[in-house]
């Protein structure tokens, strides 16, 4: 069987093509993809590649689909069940899985980076990777559990507080989840933001002069990062959520300024399985709400205007609909 999608087969270019599935294994199921969601991630992996890509590669991170063909070994799934896929393969058993951060796991295998993703009528997934979309959840919806999720695991690892103040750098759809979700924990959030359109739809600000007990950067800009070192409380936290390009990515800071002020820095990349759990539950029963965030609705063939409305920002968030 082939199917028609989006094929990487080297940095800076991409090809609207078919290819040929292989045979699924006993613990995999193959989804029909009903929608795909477009981020700044696959903007980065297509233009200038990614640490974790291995080509060629068909891109596609967030995935919500139809189950058309499980292998032998697959229970608690059935054909036709709506899923969503949580993007990575884990071993289950080194340190990093071992303590509920399989994102981390030393054999990761992330959809769209090394592995086929959902840039196509169909992906093949391993069954431990699914959760089950709950029945009252559009799939345009469901499909935003995939960012949604990587941002409760940022503010997990910031430990977010009730009554915390919240500063989140960009209002892109990482940061409006970002402060929407932060809100749903109690905590007060606001978004720095220099564009006016996307201030205004976030209700941001352009500047602070406010210090905030937690500092999320939600764009991947090295001024932004100092402007956040420089607005952080005594004991603040400042997450690292966006990653910089490599020539961009060495910003010089005071160790003094953590000493006596006591304060933190954490990175956090992508999500953990339980993450997608929370993200479907709190997107079916209205916890964060995103259905104004859709703000482009197009096909997969029409990738290049997609990836140019990202680019321009010109987007908020942007879906991905299959030829089948």
């Amino acid at each position: 069987m082939a199917t028609k999608c989006i094929l990487v087969p080297e940095i800076g270019r991409f090809e609207w093509t078919r290819k040929e599935l292989r045979p699924l294994y006993d613990d995999e199921v193959l989804v029909r993809v009903e929608v795909t969601g477009l981020c700044r991630t696959d903007l980065k992996i297509i233009r200038h590649g990614h640490r974790d890509l291995v080509l060629p590669r068909i891109p596609g991170e967030e995935v919500v689909g139809n189950i058309i063909a499980k292998g032998n070994a697959v229970t608690g799934f059935s054909l036709g069940d709506r899923v969503y896929v949580y993007p990575g393969v884990w071993c289950g058993r080194c340190p990093a899985c071992m303590r509920g951060a399989e994102n981390l796991c030393r054999g990761m295998q992330i959809m769209g980076f090394h592995r086929d993703g959902g840039f196509a009528g169909e992906v093949i997934a391993p069954a431990r990777s699914l959760i089950a979309v709950p029945r009252q959840l559009d799939p345009d919806t469901a499909v935003l559990a995939e960012p949604l999720s990587c941002c409760l695991n940022a503010l997990e690892l910031g430990r977010v507080q009730k009554g915390d103040l919240v500063g989140i750098w960009g209002a892109g759809p990482a940061g409006l989840l970002l402060a929407r979700a932060a809100r749903a924990l109690g905590a007060q959030a606001v978004n720095i933001e220099p564009d006016p359109r996307r201030r205004a739809f976030a209700e941001g600000i352009a500047r602070t002069d406010q210090p905030f007990d937690l500092c999320v950067v939600a764009v991947g800009d090295s001024g932004a990062y100092r402007d956040a070192m420089a607005h952080l409380a005594p004991r603040g936290r400042l997450v690292v959520f966006s990653g910089l390009l490599p020539d961009d990515d060495k910003i010089m800071l005071s160790f003094n300024q953590l000493h006596y002020y006591e304060q933190t820095l954490v990175g956090a990349y992508g999500c953990a399985y339980r993450h997608g759990v929370q993200a479907l539950a709190w997107l079916a029963d209205g916890t964060v709400a995103v259905a104004d965030m859709i703000s482009h609705r197009l096909p997969l063939s029409r990738l290049e205007t997609a990836l140019q409305l990202v680019e321009q920002r010109q987007s908020i968030k942007i879906l991905l609909y299959p030829d089948h």
